[in-house]
């Protein structure tokens, strides 16, 4: 666009009585060929370390300093948009969300960035998005003071009313902080001592008075309000931050804390309008808030930006819930590695009879949706029945227990402790040891009870309960030859999905009180009894998160396969206890001679491929996201490896088998 205007032309362009999408689109113009003008007479002869938009601007100036007919001409135009336009829209309203709802300000910037906008508007706040890129905060910032009070000599309005647009957007703000401090979702959840004084409901008090003293001139009394502002402000922003150590304590609500970060911002934005009123030089102000209006209009432009900064403190919370029901997942001694064997077998026992199940429901000859569905009810039914027994499923803990080893790092900003990394390789040695025992502990019970089953139907029916023609669908599917090893990574991001469903829905339990309205509510203690409604209150509590997990692992282990399949994809899961209980219903069917047959080894293979990926894959997606939630750099990783070799080097038993001593 600027390569069609040379700056005569420019400048000769601007007029007054233009409509108002004319004189903006001047203004997107100007701006477009301070940044892209092909040629700018005299240009060569300048400082090199000043950028090219910042001397195209003075060329500006001058050329208008020099013609008064052309300046005149501008400067009418520039008070004729600046008597049409909301100016205080900008600096109240630009970076801030219309609803305080994490939802809204997503759909938000996606219009933005999918939508085109128009010049024709009466809000500064939209045009600035036209006028300025995120890439123009160099060479603004490179402005000089000079060339800075020349401008504004240019821009500001003429009756001096820029302070009035200030004070406007100072009011406006503090409105929209009083009625932050005052919603229900904020006031219950701050801390009580830090309310005595009242600060939400003195700050729009101290802003009239504020504002009457500008206008007035009272420069004694506007030094008191200000600095008594900048003290409500200062004990809003503490009330506001008591409110995460709630959320941490109570569950979290991204809305919630979408709605903290909008209140901050806000007070701090009141603070720079303040300065540039009160400034004996505000032009150097304006520059520094035109500069942070940049830097947000940056930050606004994208959708992960956004939904990283106010996931992150649910992921911390969803990790966290996840360590608590991760914990007895990890064997420490001799005698705990015991009890997970035991605990693997009663889970292989259910496993066996959830191993026939699928096949029942695969010869029911249902379409794919619904053949994916039962067979995910079967899983969850399964899952759940093992987890009401207090069994253990292999391959299900990691992602559940990879928060409560990275717990055992410290979330600092500085490095780690070579003591602090030697603990988390201990974990990471009882996490794998427990797997060795779990795996060890399902396979053992698992298959040869499903194959005990097949001989005894052959025994008793004169035939196994699984075909030969599902034994070869089985050995074909099982085989590490095929895309076995693709389905079991796969199923490892179903298990670590789980995990997060799990904890989710544990902080939502615990967000909404759930566990106190059951013991305390007059209709459910009326039906139940007070004594059964806290005994309800308290098995919910200690199993929301454990039933979520199982019953959301079934179903992902059914039914994606099955939508996949609709769409034509070819996905499947593999998970190592339920595929070792099909290849011994396989050895049942077709009977000892597959020993023999390479397919047979070829998918024991597959099965052992299985339960590594299963293992790895869950727990690696599940250490990242327990990592990244605490805070852990990057380059710590480096360390950990290392540390992680050096032990499996040196003490390679300890992550198959636990030590003499705990």
């Amino acid at each position: 666009m600027g390569g069609a205007w040379d700056l005569t032309a420019l400048v000769n362009a601007a007029d007054a009585r233009a409509s108002q999408a004319q004189r903006h689109l001047w203004l997107v113009r100007t701006l477009e060929w301070l940044r892209h003008a092909s040629s700018v007479p005299g240009a060569a002869s300048t400082d090199r370390q000043t950028p090219l938009p910042v001397v195209r601007l003075r060329l500006l100036l001058n050329l208008l300093d020099k013609q008064p007919e052309l300046n005149a001409r501008v400067m009418a135009m520039l008070q004729a948009s600046w008597r049409d336009i909301d100016g205080a829209a900008l600096f109240a309203d630009f970076g801030f969300g219309a609803r305080n709802a994490l939802g809204s300000e997503l759909m938000l910037r996606l219009r933005q960035k999918l939508l085109p906008g128009t010049p024709d508007t009466t809000d500064l706040a939209a045009l600035f998005g036209l006028l300025f890129e995120p890439d123009d905060c160099p060479w603004i910032e490179a402005i000089d003071a000079d060339t800075r009070e020349r401008l504004a000599r240019l821009m500001a309005p003429a009756d001096g009313s820029w302070r009035g647009v200030l004070l406007d957007a100072v009011t406006i703000l503090v409105s929209a902080v009083n009625a932050a401090g005052y919603s229900p979702a904020l006031r219950q959840r701050m801390d009580r001592a830090l309310l005595a004084n009242e600060p939400f409901r003195q700050l729009p008090h101290v802003a009239d008075a504020l504002r009457s003293a500008v206008q007035d001139g009272r420069h004694e009394d506007m030094r008191r309000e200000s600095t008594l502002l900048r003290a409500l402000l200062d004990a809003c922003r503490s009330a506001a931050a008591s409110v995460t150590g709630h959320l941490e304590e109570f569950g979290v609500s991204v809305d919630i804390v979408y709605e903290l970060d909008q209140l901050q911002g806000r007070t701090l934005r009141i603070e720079q309008l303040v300065d540039c009123v009160l400034s004996p030089e505000p032009a150097a102000e304006v520059h520094r808030m035109v500069l942070d209006l940049l830097r947000v209009q940056g930050e606004q432009q994208g959708v992960r930006k956004l939904m990283t900064r106010h996931y992150s403190l649910l992921a911390r919370q969803v990790a966290e819930r996840s360590a608590a029901s991760g914990e007895h997942y990890i064997t420490r001694d001799s005698a705990e590695y015991a009890a997970m064997l035991k605990s693997a077998a009663g889970g292989g026992l259910v496993i066996a009879g959830t191993t026939f199940a699928k096949f029942a429901v695969a010869a029911l000859g249902m379409t794919v949706f619904w053949s994916g569905f039962w067979a995910g009810a079967n899983y969850a039914a399964s899952f759940v029945i093992i987890m009401l027994l207090h069994w253990t499923v292999a391959t299900k803990q990691p992602a559940m227990t990879a928060p409560a080893i990275a717990a055992s790092l410290p979330a600092v900003d500085g490095d780690f402790t070579d003591a602090g990394i030697e603990v988390f390789v201990d974990r990471v040695a009882m996490l794998i040891r427990s797997q060795s025992a779990a795996i060890v502990g399902n396979l053992l019970v698992c298959a040869p009870l499903v194959l005990a089953l097949q001989y005894l139907a052959r025994w008793l029916h004169g035939e196994p309960l699984v075909g030969v023609e599902t034994a070869e669908h089985v050995l074909h599917s099982l085989t590490l030859l095929g895309p076995t090893a693709l389905y079991a990574a796969f199923t490892g991001v179903l298990l670590f999905a789980s995990s997060l469903v799990a904890g989710w829905a544990e902080n939502w339990f615990v967000f909404n009180r759930l566990d106190s309205a059951i013991a305390w509510n007059p209709r459910i203690v009326a039906r139940l009894g007070a004594a059964r409604a806290q005994r309800w209150a308290a098995w919910w509590r200690a199993n929301v998160s454990g039933l979520a997990a199982n019953i959301s692992l079934g179903f992902l282990l059914g039914l994606v396969p099955a939508l996949a399949a609709i769409f034509g994809l070819p996905i499947e899961v593999r998970h190592v206890t339920l595929s070792s209980g099909q290849l011994s219903a396989a050895l049942g069917a077709i009977g000892w001679p597959l020993f023999s047959q390479p397919a047979f080894w070829w998918c024991v293979a597959g099965i052992a491929v299985t339960g590594v990926l299963n293992l790895v894959v869950s727990f690696g997606l599940a250490m990242r996201v327990a990592m990244r939630s605490r805070g852990i750099r990057l380059r710590e990783r480096g360390r950990i490896r290392k540390a992680l070799t050096s032990r499996l080097r040196r003490q390679p038993m300890s992550f198959v088998w636990p030590p003499k001593e705990g």
